[in-house]
């Protein structure tokens, strides 16, 4: 399973990338607004980066952008993904799963721009982002559990893509514990992404503390030599 990081802010993912090796990015609007800065200096400073670290390459540590939420013509949507797309070779343009957001996530996939298929809660919004050959698609979880839904369609979408061998991969957004990135990672998925906390807390156990604490005090009552 690959790790990716919800966060636009640029010290989160460089920290990331250098102390957890994180295989990729996704950001969208709140993540931007939580930056503070404006969204194209994002897009810029994120791409810059990329080039310094020699990480040049969708395959190598693909980048996800969400353009505008407001266009709601596939005409529209083309046009600013295509932009943002133009500042690095790394960036997938997240599009909406709508009618108007598939169409142009065909088109854009045709043209060479790749695209990650977002706001994806069902299995049935699932297939054509696999038909169309997305390079991801980002059903959400978090959202579903907060208002007491299950996050158990995703065994659904994995063994959809399965069956049909479609190449696109299954990111499992808005993951919110270390339980769910376990859960989904038993399903079979991808990658999952979450943001830096969610995966820090993952890393600990309280029964890891406690061990770690029984010796201490078994080395502190040993001599050494």
């Amino acid at each position: 399973m690959k790790y990716f990081l919800d966060s636009a802010k640029l010290d989160e993912i460089k920290y990331a990338y250098e102390m957890y090796g994180i295989d990729g990015v996704t950001t969208n609007p709140k993540h931007i607004r939580n930056s503070q800065k404006p969204f194209m200096a994002v897009v810029k400073e994120v791409a810059e980066w990329i080039k310094s670290e020699g990480l040049e390459g969708v395959d190598k540590f693909p980048v996800s952008f969400e353009i505008n939420p407001h266009l709601e013509k596939w005409e529209e949507i083309v046009e600013a993904a295509k932009e943002v797309a133009s500042y690095s070779p790394n960036y997938v343009i997240k599009i909406p799963c709508c009618e108007q957001g598939l169409i142009a996530a065909r088109k854009l996939e045709k043209m060479g721009v790749r695209t990650n298929v977002t706001l994806v809660f069902s299995p049935s919004q699932a297939i054509p982002a696999g038909k169309l050959g997305a390079k991801f698609v980002s059903p959400f979880v978090g959202w579903k559990e907060n208002s007491g839904d299950s996050g158990e369609y995703i065994a659904d979408i994995i063994d959809i893509y399965r069956n049909y061998n479609f190449e696109t991969e299954i990111i499992v957004a808005a993951v919110r514990n270390g339980k769910q990135i376990a859960d989904y990672a038993a399903m079979g998925a991808d990658i999952v992404t979450c943001g830096l906390q969610v995966y820090q807390d993952s890393f600990e156990h309280p029964f890891s503390s406690y061990g770690l604490n029984v010796f201490r005090e078994a080395w502190d009552a040993t001599a050494t030599e």
